[in-house]
């Protein structure tokens, strides 16, 4: 299998938001993230590092009307960037979970790059903010990564206190559980991860 770096730039630019991304899947954990969200730049400065991945990003949005056409257009960029990065997907495991304790929380999250999209999400956070980030939101964004990566996304609190730890423990838990789905296994080095024939 070759040992190439999986990397992949995206620009994506609609009348509402301005979105310049880079990302490396095999990296190490470095981040520069500004999306004017700094609880949404936290989360996915904690996913970046958990999953191990190098991600740079540049977002500017109509946050004088709205947190939503950002949070969704962000994740949609961040899954084009996987699912470009990952090209064909021969040799990858394909799908991933993790399940993440944050302190009184825990949290997991499953994918799986099957061609795809679909979302499920359960953050049990019923308050309307979380620090400065409409907590609804947190569902918009696993569902464009899910769009954009045409994998399948499950995030589910399954129980805690803080609002902060719920958010907190999907971010981290979907970062190793794309981790785990984009690893490279040599004995499958040459195998499509699937037996269709496509993905």
């Amino acid at each position: 299998m070759s040992a190439s770096v999986r990397k992949a730039r995206i620009r994506r630019h609609t009348n509402e938001t301005s979105i310049d991304l880079a990302l490396t899947v095999d990296g190490r954990g470095q981040y520069r993230v500004s999306t004017g969200i700094r609880f949404f730049d936290h989360m996915l400065e904690l996913f970046a590092r958990h999953g191990g991945f190098d991600l740079q990003l540049k977002a500017d949005g109509d946050l004088d009307v709205d947190q939503h056409h950002t949070v969704e257009d962000v994740g949609i960029a961040l899954g084009e960037a996987f699912r470009d990065a990952l090209s064909s997907k021969r040799g990858i495991l394909r799908a991933g979970y993790f399940v993440m304790p944050m302190d009184e929380t825990l949290g997991l999250a499953a994918v799986d790059f099957g061609g795809r999209a679909a979302a499920v999400v359960d953050t049990k956070v019923k308050q309307r903010l979380v620090g400065d980030l409409q907590a609804e939101l947190v569902g918009d964004f696993f569902e464009g990564f899910a769009r954009g990566a045409q994998a399948n996304v499950h995030a589910r609190v399954l129980y805690g206190r803080s609002n902060h730890h719920k958010i907190e423990s999907l971010f981290k838990a979907f970062g190793r559980a794309l981790r785990a789905a984009c690893w490279r296994d040599r004995r499958m080095a040459r195998l499509l991860p699937s037996t269709k024939g496509l993905l």
